[in-house]
């Protein structure tokens, strides 16, 4: 780019001085409104003593101030085009909740309810899904009504373990088996 002289320069401002008038008339063609038309006339002459520098000599300046007060005027709409507030309920109704949650949670949930001890899911199994009373259980199971308490609130701790803190602070299966077992030893002696 060639570097730009005094006269230039001034040769640049008589000349938009000299459209000045043509880009009123055009802004007000396009306002409709004396007071935007001379702001928007006071925006394109900023902007092109601005970008003045990218302005090639010898090329027609009419038509390159024209269009940049062509587009400082689509840029004026765009800036006032109206926007419509949103109500709450309306926009929760549109949307629709993300259904890859659910899939996510049962997954993690059958995970964690097989790595329960056969005995505690059994247990958990027939008075959660079923609705079973604790002494049914205990006949069908063949053990007392306490070890069946036990056993549910065991799965149920374990449960809510696993799927909040995850597995590094559950005990190992053959630990829990210990327990279980345990817990069963009285009641098998009664």
């Amino acid at each position: 780019m060639a570097i730009q002289t005094s006269n230039d320069v001034d040769d640049f401002h008589e000349q938009l001085k000299a459209i000045l008038p043509r880009l009123r008339i055009y802004a007000l063609s396009l306002t409709r409104d004396r007071d935007a038309a001379d702001d928007l006339v006071h925006d394109t002459v900023i902007k092109a003593l601005t970008g003045r520098r990218s302005f090639q000599p010898g090329t027609n300046l009419a038509a390159w101030l024209f269009r940049i007060q062509r587009n400082e005027f689509i840029s004026g709409l765009r800036r006032q085009r109206p926007s419509v507030p949103v109500d709450t309920a309306i926009a929760e109704s549109l949307s629709h909740p993300a259904h890859q949650d659910s899939g996510l949670i049962m997954r993690e949930f059958v995970m964690a309810f097989a790595k329960l001890v056969p005995t505690q899911r059994e247990a958990l199994l027939l008075a959660v899904l079923e609705g079973l009373p604790y002494e049914v259980i205990a006949a069908h199971t063949g053990v007392s009504v306490g070890t069946v308490k036990s056993r549910i609130s065991r799965a149920r701790d374990t449960l809510e373990r696993l799927l909040l803190e995850g597995e590094s602070r559950l005990p190992s299966i053959a630990e829990r088996d210990l327990s279980d077992e345990a817990a069963e030893a009285p009641a098998a002696g009664r």
